[in-house]
């Protein structure tokens, strides 16, 4: 039985930019709640839009339950474990929001979460607690109802949560927010709050609210009394970030071992607001005339740099403050005191090339870090097709390749 989305196409009106983007890639709906399938997840991170026109599949919950038998516990977990599961299993809204927080910020944050969640001390976290934090996520995607949306909005909440919620019955807040904040911060400042609220009193009620997923399979086990460890979670995080550069990088490399140096600048540039990249393309195709490529292991170091850019940002910025002009070696420098991650020359060549635009071999400080802040948001702010055109020689090599 399929579900069609007309009925319900206006509440795209209520909706944020990432709730919009949820709506259109899921493709399960059980009880009147939307999922993604693994599937749908990897999509929605690396292209701009589903390859079909999606109908909601309606799942029962003994269904939903059968499909989740196939989920594979924590320590069985890989870098191809969304690619493995495809259709057999579901990611709540909640759980999509909190996977694009792990997909675009440092490791170390949320070691510090994770421990604060430890409320027991045992360096474990159960399901109770688990649910406290994706609750956060929730409490910060809820916007102000405005007069008149009520039901619009109530039946969008059902939708994305599976039920019906007062906005302000999540955390206990000094009133409106002024300035919006972003997940990460809104993550740091709730945490040490949300244990001293109504929310942990609440947890039971909230454990009973929230349908089983294969998220919350996989951590706890099907009766959800396993508990999670830091180093099952840290692994998971890592295998997550791989699989989804992992995906990326094969659809440039067509089975090679390496990427061009141009398809690299269209992946960079990709969900930017950069409305000229041709500029950019053409720096790279003129500036370095030779190609080289660029390796997986490169691809990885540089966007595990990006989820470290603001740490980059104050290192990179003292060379502003004493008027000092930013040269590769500056750059590399800037990069290993803020990440630790030691960039190879031809990688940094290559990024040096495609943002100097006047030629002078210095990275102009505001330019980079606006593009690469619009970057690391992918899934949170708009999407933008760039379309690939390889080069000749681009060509040549991976048909070369295939004979």
């Amino acid at each position: 039985v399929a579900m069609g989305k007309t009925d319900t196409e206006d509440l795209d009106l209520y909706a944020t930019s990432r709730e919009r983007r949820f709506r259109l890639f899921a493709s399960i709906e059980c009880d009147g709640q939307l999922f993604m399938t693994p599937y749908d997840f990897i999509l929605a991170v690396t292209t701009d839009e589903p390859k079909y026109a999606k109908t909601w599949k309606s799942f029962s919950k003994q269904e939903l339950n059968q499909m989740l038998s196939e989920t594979p516990p924590v320590w069985k977990g890989s870098s191809k474990l969304f690619r493995n599961l495809k259709d057999k299993g579901v990611i709540s809204y909640t759980e999509y929001l909190f996977l694009l927080c792990i997909l675009t910020k440092p490791h170390a944050g949320f070691r510090i979460a994770f421990n604060m969640f430890d409320t027991d001390g045992n360096e474990m976290v159960d399901k109770k607690e688990f649910l406290v934090l994706q609750e956060i996520f929730r409490k910060k995607n809820e916007k102000r109802e405005t007069k008149g949306d009520e039901e619009k909005r109530a039946l969008l909440r059902l939708q994305l949560y599976g039920y019906h919620s007062s906005t302000n019955s999540v955390l206990k807040t000094d009133g409106e927010e002024i300035v919006s904040r972003s997940y990460w911060d809104t993550l740091r400042r709730n945490t040490s709050q949300a244990l001293f609220s109504d929310l942990a009193e609440r947890a039971d009620d909230i454990s009973c609210l929230v349908a089983d997923t294969t998220l919350l399979v996989h951590f706890f086990g099907r009766k959800g009394k396993a508990e999670l460890n830091f180093e099952d979670f840290y692994r998971f995080m890592d295998n997550l970030q791989t699989e989804v550069l992992e995906i990326e990088f094969l659809s440039y490399s067509n089975g090679m071992n390496t990427i061009s140096e141009e398809d690299f600048a269209h992946i960079l540039l990709r969900y930017t607001n950069v409305e000229n990249t041709s500029v950019f393309l053409e720096n790279v195709r003129y500036s370095i005339p030779e190609e080289k490529g660029i390796t997986f292991d490169e691809f990885r170091s540089f966007f595990q740099f990006l989820n470290n850019l603001e740490d980059f940002a104050i290192a990179l910025n003292m060379y502003n403050f004493a008027s000092r002009s930013i040269g590769q070696d500056e750059f590399k420098r800037a990069v290993y005191v803020a990440t630790g991650l030691k960039f190879s020359p031809h990688l940094v060549n290559t990024v040096f090339k495609i943002f100097d635009v006047d030629k002078d071999d210095q990275l102009s400080y505001k330019e980079f870090i606006g593009i690469m802040k619009d970057r690391l948001h992918r899934g949170f702010r708009g999407y933008k097709t760039v379309q690939k055109y390889p080069t000749f020689k681009s060509c040549l090599k991976k048909e070369l390749h295939s004979r």
